[in-house]
C-alpha cells in the first residue's frame, strides 16, 4: 500500500538554521513570540510532520530523533544560561559601582615613586612579587640626593605599606615636601625578586566608562581603574 509522503527539507533547513544561528527565523508566528519560541514552535511542528508521514515499512529512526530533540534542549539551556550570565553581569556591575563610590575621601596605594612628608611623617608602599628576605626603600630628594634609607626587613606578597618619619641616618628632621623613593628586595639563596614602589594618594570621585567599566580619580594619577588599586588605608 503506498502511502503518502512531505517533502520537508525546507522546513527542516529553516529550523537547523536557526539552531545553528545561520538564519533568521521565517516563520509565521506571534509578534510577541521571542525567538526561543519560535524555533520551538518550528521544530515541533517539523517533528510531527515526521512522524504523521513516516513510511511504516521505514519509520524514522529513533536515534535521529532523539539527536533532534537533543538538539532544541540544547539551544534552550544555552539561552537561559546567556540570560542567566547577563543578570549576573550586571548584578556585579551594581555592586562594583557600590563598593568604588565607598572609596571617595579614602586614601589608597597605587604604583607611583613619589613619598609625600607632612608634619614629620610620611607614608609608601612596596608591593612583592613573592616574599623576600630583605626589602629596602631609598629616599631621595627633589636634587636627587639620597637622604635616608629604610630597612623593612622580611616581607610577604603582596602589597606592604611602611611609614618614614623625614629623619635621615644621623636622626636629622628633614623639612615637609615631595621626595621620590626606590626600592629593592632579596633572598639570602640569591632569588631574585623585583618589587614596585607604592605612592599614597586619595580617591576623589568615581565614574563609569562606555563600556560600563568603573574608573576613579585617583589624586595626580588621573583616571584609574579598580584593579590599579593595590591597597586601601
Amino acid at each position: 500500500m503506498a502511502t503518502s509522503s512531505v517533502n520537508n527539507n525546507a522546513a527542516a533547513q529553516s529550523v537547523y538554521d536557526q539552531l545553528n544561528g545561520t538564519k533568521s527565523s521565517t516563520s509565521s508566528t506571534s509578534s510577541t513570540s521571542s525567538s526561543s519560541d519560535r524555533i520551538k514552535m518550528d521544530f515541533l511542528s517539523l517533528l510531527t510532520a515526521q512522524l504523521k508521514n513516516q513510511d511504516p515499512l521505514n519509520p524514522l529512526d529513533n536515534a535521529q530523533t532523539t539527536s533532534q530533540l537533543a538538539q532544541i534542549s540544547t539551544v534552550d539551556g544555552i539561552e537561559k544560561l546567556n540570560t542567566q550570565l547577563s543578570t549576573m553581569f550586571s548584578s556585579f556591575q551594581a555592586n562594583e559601582t557600590y563598593q568604588a563610590a565607598a572609596l571617595i575621601g579614602h586614601q589608597v596605594l597605587v604604583e607611583g615613586n613619589q613619598l609625600k612628608l607632612t608634619e614629620g611623617v610620611a607614608v609608601g608602599g612596596i608591593e612583592m612579587p613573592a616574599a623576600a628576605d630583605k626589602a629596602t626603600v631609598t629616599v631621595y630628594n627633589k636634587d636627587g640626593t639620597k637622604v635616608a634609607e629604610l630597612s623593612l626587613g622580611k616581607l610577604g606578597a603582596g602589597a606592604n605599606e611602611f611609614v618614614w618619619d623625614g629623619k635621615t641616618a644621623d636622626g636629622t628632621q628633614l623639612a615637609d615636601g615631595t621626595y621620590t623613593i626606590k626600592v629593592a628586595a632579596s633572598n639570602e639563596d640569591g632569588t631574585k625578586v623585583t618589587p614596585k614602589s607604592l605612592e599614597l594618594a586619595s580617591v576623589f570621585s568615581v565614574g563609569k566608562k562606555a563600556d560600563g567599566s568603573i574608573e576613579l580619580e585617583v589624586g595626580r594619577f588621573g583616571q584609574l581603574s579598580m584593579s590599579d588599586i593595590k591597597r586601601i588605608l
